[in-house]
């Protein structure tokens, strides 16, 4: 089994920063992807950013330039650095980890963001 436990939600003005953190635990494959959803209130659960265990990233094109994902393989920790916030992106944002053809998820944790 995967554990997923996130850090760093919370509230933020418009053009504010904030930093997620995402540790994951348990059994993991070294060769995986981790990453971020997000779902605001009445909307799908979207992919925000993604990034593999060999460093290949992926964006959705609202957050280009603006969020930046990294992750430290050791300790199996993934990172979700928001620049420039809108109230838009207010929403719970989901970690993910996948691998093997499995999808592990994190409990979510709030984002807003106030105009």
């Amino acid at each position: 089994q995967v554990q997923l436990v996130e850090s760093g939600g919370g509230l933020v003005q418009a053009g504010g920063s904030l930093r997620l953190s995402c540790a994951a635990s348990g059994s993991i494959f070294s060769i995986n992807t981790m990453g971020w959803y997000r779902q605001a209130p009445g909307k799908q659960r979207e992919l925000v950013a993604a990034i593999t265990s060999g460093g290949s990233t992926n964006y959705a094109d609202s957050v280009k330039g603006r969020f930046t994902i990294s992750r430290d393989n050791a300790k199996n920790t993934v990172y979700l650095q928001m620049n420039s916030l809108k109230p838009e992106d207010t929403a719970v944002y989901y970690c993910y980890l996948a691998s093997l053809g499995y999808d592990y998820w994190g409990q979510g944790t709030q984002v807003t963001v106030s105009s």
